[in-house]
């Protein structure tokens, strides 16, 4: 890894939320963002609920974001691998954006080894077994046929649907002063008992909207990467030392 360059990690922007009212101007900071990251970006893992819903149709996908997907292919086609996991908002991406910026969907955790430090990475959804409900839902919406149902949709209507379902959301209930105890989620406690079958550096992960940087044993540690809608946060690893940023 060259030594004037960086990994770069965020996640959970949540670029078009219905139920947010300044989407123009985040999408705005996240392209500034995108410009500020160019010179000295190796890597960009984007770690899923990039957008707060997308539905790619055969012909047809979501309208705007043109200041993103227009950086993110800019940076592609510089030679910066780009790694984009599916959240809970955004897991209906299928092939248009690997196609068409280059970049390496995960649809999963994600295991791998960068100047010998082993990073655990995925959005963090599901990972709570007994959070039935939501594991039900989740099986729901990756159903090839119920996915095969919804395509049949009108965009019109089908946007509709998800916007509506958005607003519902715990998105929409945010304000960053429910109490928050890092070693009571279930992320954390994921991340401890996989530490008993193998050795992980660093555990990454979004979904909570929360930042915590914290040991879990023995120099293993637990990240949050927090959120675009109150934090600004991302995490950099220069090949020494993850650190947990903020962009003002």
């Amino acid at each position: 890894m060259n030594e004037d360059k960086k990994i770069y990690f965020i996640s959970d922007i949540h670029l078009g939320a219905p139920a947010l009212k300044n989407n123009r101007e985040r999408e705005r900071w996240f392209a500034e963002w995108l410009d500020f990251i160019r010179d000295d970006v190796s890597e960009l893992y984007l770690m899923g609920d990039i957008f707060d819903f997308w539905f790619e149709y055969k012909k047809v996908i979501p309208r705007g974001f043109t200041r993103i997907l227009g950086r993110l292919a800019d940076l592609s086609d510089k030679g910066v691998p780009i790694h984009f996991f599916t959240g809970n908002h955004d897991l209906w991406i299928f092939d248009y954006l690997p196609e068409e910026i280059g970049m390496t969907l995960h649809r999963k955790e994600f295991i791998t080894r960068i100047n010998g430090k082993t990073f655990f990475l995925a959005h963090g959804d599901g990972l709570d077994l007994e959070d039935k409900g939501y594991l039900l839902i989740k099986r729901i919406f990756t159903n090839k046929t119920f996915q095969w149902i919804f395509a049949r949709l009108h965009p019109n209507f089908a946007l509709f649907i998800a916007h509506r379902w958005s607003k519902s959301s715990r998105l929409s209930k945010l304000n960053g002063k429910e109490e928050f105890k890092v070693k009571n989620e279930c992320m954390f406690q994921f991340a401890q008992n996989y530490l008993e079958k193998e050795w992980i550096d660093y555990f990454i992960f979004g979904h909570r909207h929360r930042m915590a940087d914290l040991e879990i044993e023995r120099g293993s540690r637990f990240i949050l990467l927090g959120d675009w809608i109150t934090n600004f946060s991302y995490g950099t690893f220069d090949g020494k030392t993850f650190r947990l940023n903020t962009f003002k």
